[in-house]
């Protein structure tokens, strides 16, 4: 049985730019709902590294993504968004008073505006092609770190020359019983920076560094005793691990995006610098999923983004109204709104 909605905006995406575009649209008086295919908020930062440090957000040095997150949300508190977790957006359709939006759960929203902030669409990892690797995926071998703890003291091979892989080398090394790093070729694909270092910890006796690929694994009942590898030089060996994490990158699927009569390039959704509107008035993309000349792919850019969303959300909310904007740290209605005055 179906549940109908009314709102000011839904949000597809609660991930950081989902997040903000609440606190962003909350300053103007709208209301909005969140609806996310995870369980919990945070999008990328929580699915893939909750623990990874972030060093990019302004005025935070370090921030892991677990913990941007919980910020976030604190920081949206007080305009009392509503979120609907394992949700999935399957339609969207224009109605004369807005779009009606509906779900796989039985939702139905009906809502002046629709945020798009769904990152790239739906992540899946690069499964490298190694014989009966399904046994061991969520017992030994892992394409993500949701708790570093769970790695303690355990025997880890990473195979990847990515940033994933270098920076989760250079994290899980310090609580790791052993570790080796396992790449085809000695050359990344990553921060200079993470490759000196891992250099260094391999100079230094504190982990491994292998050139060759992953061909074979062995274990019982899903837990590893060792991978096998076939080394550059042709040679067969075994790494002893019990906890492998390939980084073969991510795979992006729009999913039922393509199918919402946007204009889509590339598999994302172009928007003009002025709004972030897509090509469907009220429709706004913001984050990863948007494309435009000069686009930065970092989460602050979809902060900035989802500042000058919230401008045009307000005229479509209140149409002719002319919109006073203040800063946060000179009005006292926004300093009420948000609990400070």
């Amino acid at each position: 049985m179906s549940e109908t909605i009314t709102t000011d905006a839904v949000i597809i995406g609660a991930g950081p730019c989902g997040l903000f575009a609440v606190f962003e649209l909350g300053l103007l008086d709208i209301k909005a709902h969140v609806i996310d295919i995870l369980d919990r908020p945070g999008g990328q930062c929580a699915e893939l590294y909750p623990e990874k440090p972030i060093y990019d957000i302004p005025a935070l040095p370090i921030v892991t993504g677990q913990e941007l997150t919980a910020r976030l949300l604190d920081q949206s508190k007080p305009f009392h968004p509503e979120y609907h977790f394992n949700q999935m957006v399957t339609e969207l359709k224009k109605r004369d008073s807005g779009f009606e939006i509906k779900t796989d759960g039985g939702l139905v929203f009906h809502s002046k505006v629709v945020v798009v902030a769904a990152g790239g669409g739906s992540f899946q990892p690069k499964k490298p092609p190694i014989p009966g690797i399904d046994a061991y995926e969520g017992t030994s071998v892992f394409y993500s770190v949701k708790k570093i703890d769970s790695l303690s003291g355990k025997d880890v091979l990473i195979v990847g020359g990515g940033d994933s892989a270098l920076d989760w080398t250079l994290n899980l090394q310090p609580v790791a019983k052993s570790l080796t790093l396992l790449h085809r070729r000695d050359d990344f694909r990553a921060a200079p920076d993470s490759v000196r270092k891992m250099r260094e910890l391999v100079a230094g006796g504190n982990m491994q560094f292998k050139l060759g690929q992953v061909t074979g694994l062995k274990g019982e009942a899903g837990v590893l005793s060792a991978a096998t590898v076939k080394g550059n030089d042709g040679a067969i060996f075994d790494i002893a691990c019990n906890a492998m994490l390939p980084f073969f990158g991510l795979t992006m699927k729009l999913g039922p995006v393509a199918d919402w009569g946007l204009n889509l390039h590339e598999n994302l959704i172009p928007v003009d610098t002025a709004m972030f509107q897509s090509s469907e008035p009220g429709i706004f993309a913001i984050g990863d999923i948007n494309t435009y000349p000069g686009k930065l792919k970092l989460i602050l850019s979809g902060f900035h983004e989802a500042a000058l969303m919230a401008q045009q959300a307000f005229h479509i909310k209140n149409p002719g109204e002319r919109l006073l904007f203040q800063y946060t740290t000179s009005s006292s209605s926004l300093q009420k709104k948000l609990g400070v005055a």
